[in-house]
């Protein structure tokens, strides 16, 4: 049996919106996202620290989007001036800042026993801080820019369920869903929503290359479908999240899962 899901067509949810994603030039959840909010009437501008392939993605959706509704800054979320210079291209190019999409996580696997201080702290400098200072920088600035505004995180099903050799991933995505809580109590009087997604098994390629088989393997299994979720299956959740009809939801993490143990 086919389980796989059909594509969903763009509906202009994101019409007009300026839109800053994290982590965009892969082939995995970021990228997804930036295809989606383009397919939705978003303009775009990506981050990512890999240059080579953040320009190769910006040349792709510009050729087949526009070139005024692409754009890209090469962006390492543990570095506080490169988070504020991919946000101030959106706001040069555009005006403002609608919506901000924090993807940029790294992963990893060893034992706790085994972990040393440099695995464990350079995890959390990524996922947990780098969000951190993402969600700062825009929170910040859609303050001031008064027009309200959405914050979207990526969090992952591991901070709610324990995974052998993830403790500092799981450490680091369990802060995440906090994080999202606590800021989207302190932004909701300036009308800016933050909220997360949390997806179990999204499969690209670069997941493939740093886990095994057989926990590929074990991890669909659990899986109600029988099957990973493609990337853009959670990037559709993300456009929901970014999207009006979200628009009485924050600090909540939506599962993306069809997992069942």
């Amino acid at each position: 049996m086919d389980n796989k899901a059909p594509y969903v067509p763009g509906h202009g949810l994101l019409t007009g919106r300026t839109a800053v994603i994290t982590a965009a030039a892969g082939a995995g959840i970021g990228g997804a996202t930036a295809r989606r909010f383009l397919e939705e009437g978003a303009r775009v501008v990506l981050g990512d620290a890999h240059g080579r392939r953040l320009k190769e993605t910006v040349a792709a959706l510009a050729g087949e989007f526009g070139e005024e509704r692409v754009a890209g800054c090469v962006s390492d979320v543990t570095d506080e001036a490169q988070i504020a210079a991919l946000y101030d291209l959106a706001e040069e190019r555009h005006g403002r800042l609608d919506a901000v999409v924090n993807n940029a996580g790294l992963g990893g696997t060893v034992l706790l026993t085994e972990m040393t201080d440099e695995q464990w702290d350079k995890v959390i400098d990524v996922t947990l801080n780098g969000t951190f200072r993402c969600t700062r920088a825009a929170l910040r600035r859609m303050k001031a820019g008064g027009h309200g505004g959405v914050v979207v995180n990526n969090a992952s099903v591991v901070g709610w369920r324990a995974q052998a050799g993830q403790a500092h991933y799981a450490a680091a995505k369990a802060g995440v869903m906090a994080l999202t809580r606590c800021a989207a109590v302190e932004a909701a009087g300036y009308r800016v929503r933050v909220n997360a997604v949390s997806p179990s098994l999204a499969m690209h390629p670069h997941l493939a290359k740093v886990t095994t088989p057989e926990l590929l393997a074990e991890l669909t299994e659990r899986e109600a479908f029988g099957r990973h979720a493609e990337p853009w299956e959670v990037a559709n959740v993300i456009v929901f999240l970014a999207s009006g009809y979200s628009s009485y939801m924050t600090g909540e993490t939506v599962s993306v899962s069809s997992q069942h143990a």
